[in-house]
């Protein structure tokens, strides 16, 4: 066995290391707030900077709490990360309604540019979803590095590496409960994507009635834009 397999057997606990870096959320929350910037007028339901101003308000105080990893959580912090995340997600689901309404009322003839709008919803769709699965999955960013494995909240998702215990040993080492191993932002985004492109969950699976809501909001959006928005945009470049 090589020695870094052997070392993540005897790892410090989780709650004994660092936290999560800061820098993946804060690119993520920042490329969303920059998608919404750059949509048309006519999709925006106010100034086209005032929800951007209000989402960089909330995540001031986030990075000045946890500046590089995170390591602290207060009642409040965990409200300012849970209502950020929840305005870019419903901000952007606003932004969708709209587009289709204007695809099927408006009478809309600039087929690119619906296109380019709609990509834009997408792409958002996938970064706000993955942000929410989380913040929220067993007690968000925080818990699930500080906090004992006993004393987390029940699980939001099932990832591969929690059953992979009893597998062949090189995959075996990189198991929960032989590494202590715990998702991460970028675990949580590939989840948003395969549930934008396939639909539906593929190696990891949603196990709370909250975690199977957004996943159906979001396949349902995905959906839309996908079948809908776009297909209408190609045909009006055709």
């Amino acid at each position: 066995m090589s020695r870094k397999r052997t070392d993540a057997r005897i790892r410090h606990p989780r709650h004994e290391r660092r936290g999560e870096a800061r820098l993946p959320a804060v690119v993520a929350t920042l490329t969303a707030i920059v998608l919404y910037l750059a949509l048309p007028q006519q999709l925006l339901i106010a100034p086209r900077y005032l929800l951007p101003a209000l989402e960089v308000l909330l995540l001031l105080p986030l990075i000045a709490i946890n500046p590089r990893r995170l390591t602290r959580q207060t009642k409040a912090f965990r409200f300012l990360s849970v209502a950020l995340v929840l305005l870019i997600v419903a901000s952007n689901l606003v932004a969708l309604g709209i587009l289709v309404h204007e695809l099927l009322y408006a009478g809309v003839d600039d087929g690119r540019s619906l296109l380019v709008a709609a990509l834009q919803v997408w792409l958002t769709n996938v970064i706000a979803f993955g942000l929410a699965y989380w913040e929220l999955d067993r007690g968000g960013p925080v818990s699930r590095t500080q906090v004992p494995r006993e004393e987390l909240q029940l699980a939001d998702f099932r990832f591969s590496q929690d059953e992979n215990d009893d597998a062949v040993q090189e995959v075996a080492d990189g198991a929960s409960k032989v590494s202590d191993w715990v998702p991460t932002l970028v675990d949580y985004l590939y989840v948003s994507v395969t549930n934008s492109t396939a639909f539906s969950p593929t190696d990891t699976m949603p196990l709370s009635a909250r975690a199977k809501l957004l996943m159906a909001v979001q396949s349902v959006a995905a959906l839309l834009t996908s079948l809908l928005v776009i297909a209408r945009a190609i045909s009006i470049l055709h």
